[in-house]
């Protein structure tokens, strides 16, 4: 990136022109080398700025199909390990995983969520996970949260699965309602569309 683009991603970053806090940030580079930042991509050259440990870099592209279902068989033995040891459904466990990472344990979100089960700090400290990008360091912390969760609103799948995407505050703010944020009701359907479906192939 030429030193112009640099402090302009600098000043962005700082200062937050332009964007609201809940925007994704996309970068251009045109054949001159000029970087362009913003809020509403043209067309697919646009990249996709995430925040990582590392600063902000390009988000990976989706993780392809057969990346998915090699993934998948990969990490089974060990996601119906933890679903059993925590007693928890291991289609309900597989649902979570492929919604939050489709079975990739290098995924993190723009808002550094890293890892299979997509653990924020907080989280992987609270339950003692001491390396998210750990497989099953990561399914064993993200089980034992979606199990708390559960209990936490009385068994109430949808709504343990909003806290687990929005934390489980926003649910309690919203009076033990999903919150009113597209991501979080799409989180919530993707799920369980992806839990409906494993409960007959897993």
């Amino acid at each position: 990136m030429k030193m112009a683009g640099k402090i302009l991603l600098l000043l962005l970053v700082s200062l937050g022109l332009a964007m609201s806090v809940h925007a994704d940030i996309y970068k251009y580079i045109d054949k001159y080398g000029r970087v362009t930042l913003t809020d509403k991509p043209k067309s697919d050259q646009y990249k996709r700025l995430i925040k990582t440990w590392k600063g902000w870099e390009e988000q990976k592209n989706r993780i392809a199909l057969q990346d998915f279902y090699k993934n998948q068989k990969k990490y089974t033995a060990t996601i119906n390990y933890y679903a059993s040891h925590h007693q928890l459904p291991k289609a309900l466990l597989h649902a979570v995983i492929a919604a939050e990472s489709a079975y990739d344990p290098e995924a993190i979100s723009r808002t550094g969520a890293v890892g299979l089960m997509q653990l924020m700090p907080g989280t992987a400290k609270r339950y003692g996970v001491h390396n998210r990008r750990d497989p099953k360091d990561n399914i064993n912390g993200g089980t034992r949260y979606l199990k708390d969760l559960l209990a936490m609103f009385d068994n109430n799948l949808p709504l343990a699965l909003a806290a687990y995407n929005s934390g489980e505050n926003a649910v309690k703010e919203y009076g033990n309602k999903i919150p009113p944020y597209n991501e979080t009701r799409n989180y919530v359907k993707k799920v369980i569309e992806y839990y409906k479906k494993f409960q007959t192939t897993i």
